[in-house]
């Protein structure tokens, strides 16, 4: 049997793979292996590695995070994932790695794997973030990997930019939006005991990570969207904290002080997991910070995005996304359009530029029927037409 090895570090990501590893595990002729690593072994943001296990089985736990999160402190817990993550495939054998996205744990799988001669399969290639360092990051893991599943026909497009050849290269849409479509989502009542709180007339959902490209913004900047939250009446908060990113903890910190002294109108979770955050989104009125489920899987739920800050910069945006600068009249400013009847109506419209979903059966059919002969040695597919300068 092919042994299709995935790799996750953090509860979003395990989210968004959710379905194409149970399209895996399903499969007769696959073999499902899981390497679990970064956040999700940390009691700092909830063990969710436990998730996990109510589901699939867990080969290998990767311990790699350090009690930092300066720029030191990444780079040291980047070079301890690549010696274990070399050790794990050495132990595993899997013929093939599957990696989502662009955090620093992922591309220490991709160097390993590089090095271990394991081809990779890699999920959302293509995009940009040009106010975080995901951007170089998702960029060299498209250059290690061998098999490219992408979300939007652009993103296809800038894959072969890079060179890629173009019948490696799959545009099958964002593979979370299974979640959205799969998934018996709860009702009202059900998300309100299931998170011990009661929503009121108007619902904010709130996640906002650092820009990892910015030095020391991270209070800033988020201190400006708290004091924007806090003029707002009649309206409850609910939190999701940040990643394990450089000043993550600053936020996660900011967040804590917050609902100590607003505990009546918000509350926070490091992690909700899949089903109650996607619950969520049908019963508030928007996601509010910069993190990619408000561009990916919001504006399926007809709802509106307020996109802070240049982190998800250059990324495709849905109608339904309000772009604002991190200041807390610009804030302000995109939450009164949420409320705009006009504003309002038109999400009814509103289409989802990342699929409708069923990328995940497409994703795990090519993983079982693609040829792995002679695919480590790639050719650069120059584009035509290009002049040299």
């Amino acid at each position: 049997m092919r042994k299709i090895c995935f790799v996750t570090g953090t509860r979003a990501e395990y989210g968004l793979l959710y379905w194409l590893m149970k399209e895996i595990q399903s499969d007769d002729n696959l073999e499902l292996q899981i390497i679990v690593t970064g956040m999700h072994l940390s009691p700092e943001f909830g063990l969710t590695y436990k998730e996990i296990e109510k589901e699939f089985s867990i080969n290998k736990k990767i311990e790699m995070l350090m009690s930092s999160d300066t720029s030191v402190g990444i780079s040291k817990s980047m070079g301890l994932a690549q010696i274990s993550f070399a050790e794990a495939y050495e132990e595993l054998k899997p013929d093939i790695i599957v990696l989502l996205g662009d955090r620093y744990e992922i591309f220490s799988a991709a160097s390993a794997a590089m090095i271990a001669r394991i081809p990779i399969g890699h999920i959302h290639g293509g995009e940009t973030t040009e106010g975080a360092f995901d951007e170089a990051i998702r960029h060299s893991i498209t250059k290690m990997s061998h098999l490219h599943f992408v979300a939007t026909e652009k993103y296809r497009c800038r894959v072969v930019q890079l060179g890629e050849n173009p019948e490696t290269v799959f545009n099958f849409g964002a593979p979370g939006l299974d979640n959205v479509y799969n998934l018996n989502l709860l009702s009202r009542n059900e998300f309100e005991n299931s998170i011990g709180f009661r929503l009121d007339k108007r619902n904010l959902l709130v996640t906002f990570h650092p820009a990892t490209l910015e030095k020391s913004t991270a209070h800033e900047q988020f201190q400006q969207l708290l004091d924007a939250l806090d003029d707002l009446k009649d309206t409850h908060i609910i939190f999701t904290k940040a990643n394990a990113d450089t000043d993550g903890r600053v936020i996660n910190s900011m967040i804590d002080s917050y609902i100590s002294i607003n505990s009546d109108k918000a509350i926070a979770f490091n992690s909700l997991g899949q089903l109650r955050y996607l619950s969520a989104l049908q019963y508030v009125d928007a996601v509010v910070g910069n993190s990619s489920s408000g561009l990916t899987e919001a504006p399926s739920f007809k709802i509106a995005t307020i996109n802070i800050g240049d982190r998800q910069k250059g990324r495709i945006k849905a109608d339904s996304v309000i772009d604002c600068l991190p200041e807390k009249k610009c804030v302000l400013r995109a939450i009164d359009q949420v409320y705009d009847s006009a504003f309002q109506t038109n999400l009814a419209s509103v289409d989802n530029p990342y699929g409708k979903g069923g990328a995940s059966k497409l994703i795990a059919e090519k993983l079982r029927i693609h040829s792995l002969l002679d695919i480590l040695k790639k050719k650069f597919n120059d584009m035509p037409n290009l002049s040299v300068l």
